[in-house]
């Protein structure tokens, strides 16, 4: 029986290419896997008839995204999850989901071989193969971009010598990923750090210096999960388009950093992700009304590290699992509602509500009515700063300072 491989497909030239390429180079039939995580574009009946039109013998396609919205990006939203305070892992929680369908498909068609697109230099290559490793663990990878020499310029002379039906182009200067939680841009102009963004580069967002009238909208959560938009029931996966479509028109969510890859080097990226940034707001600012005090500030420690895990490309480790159950486990009260006003690029929360609330306003308030017994206080300043004093009395007496 021929030896079978699946490879992720995205319809782009790289990977209509790798077809044939991999074909040629391993003499291996190869069914074509295209995953929908909400990236927009062609439909994917379009994308699965030009994976056959470019020599795949099955093409394998899913609507992945309400999935994905469900049980990946909602996690991640109730993790408050910001790679090193800025990224909020577009492409990073949309891997795991197509690993998953990558791994199904190879089990459905009996292929021994999973492919992908990634280069050498990327955090993505670890993020598929460890995922598939993971959940497929007799299943081998390989990447044609880096291990059978698949480079841009001889995957366009392939696909005008063999007549593939895709367009091509030698100046393409980016490397785009996009899905419904945000959107990924790098490489080419991008790559001196010094050159700011060009206009051209942003699709998701419009240019905040000319913002319409301020967008004041309000988002209702139950046990962290967005449930309503002004008061209108709403799944996951609309939530973040809704809020895609009008935060992105007030320019919410433009991203520029330079961030520390998972195999060493600086790279410089540049994301849109309104939805997402309005929501990790609003669920943030929620949070503040409803998490105990030491809860929160470890929560904040966790969202980091749970961060960290899914960037380097852990989704299914232990720990990640782990880091899972205490996240859920402080939702259980992050319910409510929070009104925000979006305009001119940012997401400004002005107001918050909640039946679970700590927030107590006799405790709070500083007028008449105030159930706050102020003779509390000096003693509590006593033992809290005991320790300190101790030390203090000690340090004089030993070094006369």
């Amino acid at each position: 029986m021929t030896e079978r491989i699946v490879l992720a497909y995205s319809g782009g030239l790289d990977t209509s290419v790798a077809i044939g390429w991999i074909g040629e180079a391993t003499g291996a039939e190869v069914i074509a896997v295209a995953v929908d995580v909400g990236q927009g574009g062609e439909s994917l009946e379009t994308i699965r008839q030009r994976a056959l039109g470019c020599g795949a013998v099955e093409a394998y396609v899913a609507d992945a995204r309400d999935e994905f919205a469900n049980e990946y990006a909602m996690p991640t939203l109730k993790a408050n999850a910001l790679y090193q305070g800025h990224y909020p892992l577009v492409s990073a929680i949309s891997r795991p989901v197509i690993v998953k369908h990558l791994v199904k498909a190879a089990r459905e068609f009996g292929a021994t071989t999973v492919a992908h697109g990634c280069t050498g230099k990327g955090n993505d290559q670890v993020r598929f193969e460890v995922g598939i490793q993971t959940l497929g663990p007799d299943l081998k990878c390989i990447a044609p971009v880096r291990d059978l020499a698949l480079t841009r310029d001889k995957a366009i002379a392939f696909a005008e010598e063999k007549g593939l039906p895709i367009e091509t182009t030698k100046k393409n200067p980016y490397s785009i990923d996009q899905n419904v939680w945000g959107r990924a841009v790098e490489t080419g102009y991008l790559e001196d750090i010094w050159n700011a963004p060009t206009k051209d580069i942003y699709d998701y967002t419009a240019t905040p210096e000319f913002p319409p009238a301020p967008d004041e909208v309000t988002i209702s959560f139950q046990a962290g999960v967005p449930v309503a938009i002004d008061g209108v029931k709403v799944t996951p996966l609309q939530a973040i388009q809704e809020l895609n479509r009008r935060a992105g028109a007030q320019g919410v969510g433009r991203i520029d950093v330079v961030e520390d890859r998972l195999v060493g080097i600086k790279s410089r990226e540049i994301y849109e992700a309104p939805g997402a940034m309005a929501l990790i707001t609003a669920h943030k600012h929620l949070e503040d009304i409803t998490i105990e005090r030491e809860q929160a500030r470890f929560k904040a420690t966790v969202g980091q590290r749970w961060a960290e895990l899914v960037y380097d490309g852990q989704w299914f480790s232990p720990l990640k699992r782990s880091l899972d159950a205490f996240i859920e486990d402080t939702q259980q009260y992050v319910s409510g509602d929070i009104r925000m006003v979006l305009h001119g690029g940012q997401a400004i929360v002005n107001g918050r509500r909640s039946e679970t609330s700590l927030y107590d306003f006799d405790l709070a308030t500083y007028d008449t009515g105030d159930t706050f017994d102020q003779s509390m206080a000096r003693g509590f300043i006593e033992l809290w700063g005991m320790s300190s004093k101790v030390a203090s009395g000690r340090d004089l007496r030993v070094t006369g300072e």
